[in-house]
């Protein structure tokens, strides 16, 4: 895991110096090494390529950039993020073909492999990884995101190349970009879908997820060299479940592989349970030791807990539970008050995210989570994405969420942008923002790219819809939220449940297989149902916990009222200050993503951002 940045000026040159402070801005998600190459001498170099290094796999082979000579002329150079999980089996074929390696690394085996196959070796590679490619022969650069865009990639388009980094700290740190927020870059923010593609900020893009992004003299274009299809499933229900649990076998298996300290995130749910439960396993058959497990929890929660519309239980006992039962080395991190409201722990969540879409106390105690976890792991495994490819979210199972003419969650969780999003801003940036138009655009967009067989029912045909709309959309909310808190604490944080090989093979199950005991996540709790307690096979769903404690929301209701007061504050112009005093008075109802809280927590963040970033807000 890593971060990289970097720029290319077919016309005028990069300067080291202008590259430097890009690659600088990388640190946290590489704080064992770092690297910058450029194409030439400075000034006339046509290229620069830096890299920060979270060390992995080969810890003193690995370095970055990497480059491929031939007979003392570079051919081509590399700066890789992330994980190639094949990269053994990759070797082994390219060494027979004659290629040579001086490395034990997953990177080098990218770079001989696009000697090798050109850019269609992405199509080879099982991972999750962002990496952009020079290749000094044609001048050209390719930037190169995986399947399902574990990994984050940007790019900055500029009148002879482009700027690009892991994060828009990065491209915002060279001079010729700008941070602009513009009324689509509001809206954006405001949204709660990411549109592929879409940086926030004005000329910002990302590359989108299964995509690369070609940069010459020519311009720039955009190639999809994945995207999930549609197939006829032909496999019965118990192959279904069998074909399911080795596909998982052999993805746990392959994301073991690392020359550093490795754990799981445990919350004892079942796909973080069956997750810990296949590492454990596999590390026990290795005989290396037992598993690692780390949850997050707060001060007092499971002895008041209070269920809500969202959690019906807490997670301390099932933790317990199934750290018992496989025998894990687990550690609970227990946070108070003071740690999610610590001023630090928030402006590092803002200095990680870069733009303020933060969910308050959920994003503070998973950063300090993963803080904490880094003091002992360098690695951890996630069951981040399984609710997305199983369909275990509750809203997959209302049907007025499900037939609503918009996004299942919006519908079924009250985030609509009319709801909750906007009525704590001036009404005449409202009416700028027309934000339930540009949720409707995005929602038609969305659904147009679905891919259909024939000959199935409205049902089946709108649960496919349902499902593309959370493999696409939702889950890129979730995976930049976990990689972004991760790597600020240089922690990398691996998704199984992401395997392109999962995610298309259970998109095409059917929704009757998928529930086949009328309940969610029918084929994950058949095909793991072995290794797991009852109680955890039969847990409902419980989403990642947030503080139950009232004292959190009058300290955040106390900072709101500091910042109302405060003449001076940069957000107070964007804002309706009477509706936000009486957010502030009103009752507290309990805690949860779709309460005033949330709009409490986003002008928070949104004031910290202005202050912090000194964007151009052109609204």
């Amino acid at each position: 895991m890593c971060g990289i940045a970097g720029a290319v000026d077919l016309a005028r040159g990069v300067d080291r110096a202008e590259v430097e402070p890009m690659v600088e801005t990388m640190s946290c998600r590489g704080p064992d090494d770092a690297g910058l190459w450029l194409s030439g001498e400075d000034g006339r170099a046509h290229a620069a390529m830096g890299h920060r290094r979270l060390a992995v796999v080969d810890v003193p082979g690995g370095r970055q950039p990497m480059t491929l000579e031939r007979g003392g002329e570079t051919l081509l150079t590399l700066v890789f993020s992330g994980e190639v999980y094949n990269f053994r089996e990759l070797r082994r074929e390219l060494e027979g073909r004659g290629h040579a390696f001086r490395t034990a690394s997953d990177t080098e085996v990218v770079l001989v492999g696009w000697l090798e196959w050109g850019a269609d070796v992405v199509e080879r590679l099982n991972g999750m990884f962002a990496f952009a490619m020079w290749d000094t022969r044609s001048e050209e650069l390719f930037l190169v995101r995986d399947r399902m865009g574990v990994k984050p990639l940007y790019y900055y388009p500029t009148p002879d190349g482009v700027l690009y980094g892991s994060e828009p700290k990065a491209v915002l740190a060279h001079p010729r970009s700008e941070a602009v927020l513009d009324l689509d870059g509001m809206r954006e923010l405001l949204a709660h879908v990411k549109t592929p593609e879409h940086g926030i900020y004005k000329g910002l893009y990302e590359v989108r997820p299964g995509s690369w992004v070609r940069v010459r003299r020519e311009g720039i274009d955009v190639h999809r060299y994945w995207q999930l299809e549609a197939l006829e499933h032909t496999d019965d229900q118990e192959t279904t479940v069998a074909h399911v649990r080795e596909l998982l076998d052999d993805i746990v298996d392959r994301q073991l592989i690392a020359d550093v300290p490795l754990c799981s995130l445990l919350s004892g749910g079942l796909d973080s349970s069956a997750i810990t439960a296949l590492a454990a396993q596999k590390l026990r058959a290795q005989d290396a030791g037992p598993v690692r497990s780390f949850s997050v929890d707060f001060v007092g929660y499971e002895d008041a807990f209070s269920a809500d519309p969202m959690r019906d239980t807490p997670d301390g006992p099932y933790v317990r539970e199934l750290a018992e039962h496989v025998d894990a080395d687990h550690a609970a991190i227990t946070l108070s008050n003071d740690d999610l409201m610590d001023p630090d722990a928030r402006a590092a969540v803002l200095a990680a995210r870069d733009v303020p879409v933060s969910i308050g106390d959920m994003d503070t105690s998973l950063y300090l989570l993963f803080k904490a976890i880094r003091g002992r792991s360098t690695v951890a495994l996630s069951g981040e994405s399984a609710d997305e490819v199983f369909g275990g979210y509750r809203w997959f199972h209302d049907a007025d969420a499900v037939n609503a003419d918009t996004f299942p969650w919006m519908a079924a969780t009250r985030m609509g942008p009319l709801d909750h999003s906007t009525s704590h801003f001036a009404p005449d940036l409202r009416e700028k923002l027309h934000l339930g138009d540009y949720v409707d655009a995005s929602y038609r967009d969305a659904i147009a790219e679905v891919p259909h067989v024939d000959g199935v029912s409205a049902q089946e045909r709108r649960m496919r819809e349902v499902c593309y709309l959370h493999l696409t959309r939702f889950v890129q909310i979730l995976l930049d939220r976990k990689d972004r808190m991760s790597m600020a604490s240089g922690l990398e944080v691996r998704v199984p449940f992401c395997d392109h090989r999962l995610v298309q093979y259970v998109f095409n199950t059917p929704w009757a297989l998928k529930t086949f005991d009328g309940r969610e996540k029918s084929l994950l709790r058949a095909a793991t149902r072995d290794l797991l307690p009852a109680s955890i096979v039969d847990r409902v769903k419980s989403p990642y916990p947030s503080t139950q404690d009232p004292g959190y929301e009058k300290a955040l209701r106390a900072s709101i009222a500091d910042l109302v007061s405060d003449r001076d504050a940069p957000v107070r112009e964007l804002l309706d200050v009477d509706a936000l005093r009486g957010a502030i008075d009103a009752p507290q109802d309990g805690p949860s993503i779709d309460t005033d809280r949330a709009k409490l927590e986003s002008v928070l963040q949104m004031d910290s951002w202005l202050r912090r970033y000194r964007p151009t807000l052109s609204l």
